[in-house]
């Protein structure tokens, strides 16, 4: 089963990404690669450079900035291919911003 696991941080605590930090992902990336679970993911740029898109009555609109105001900020995601919801949170538990946000893990509607 595939589970997508999304990375919130507050914007005011997220850590440095130095050296530290990318060193924990690039760990943890090559663990789950070698488990065999991790699909893919990435890090994503600041909610400030998001534009939003929406159809309304056949006219498309485009909002710059995030959809909704939050209090975390959605900064990655991972996608995991997992046997159950439990071996998902072992994964997602040793996302490195797990200590910084919160991290949330749902399976993935899988089509055909």
């Amino acid at each position: 089963m595939k589970y997508m696991a999304l990375i919130y941080t507050a914007p005011t605590l997220t850590p440095p990404m130095g050296d530290s930090m990318n060193q924990a992902y690039f760990a943890l990336n090559q663990k789950m690669k070698a488990a065999g679970v991790m699909v893919g993911g990435d890090a994503l740029h600041p909610a400030a450079t998001a534009t939003s898109v929406r159809l309304r009555s056949g006219k498309v609109e485009t909002m710059d900035g995030p959809f909704a105001e939050t209090r975390e900020h959605l900064g990655g995601y991972y996608i995991l291919d997992c046997a159950d919801l439990d071996q998902a949170l072992h994964w997602a538990a040793q996302i490195p911003g797990a200590a910084y946000g919160t991290v949330e893990v749902l399976p993935l509607v899988v089509f055909g």
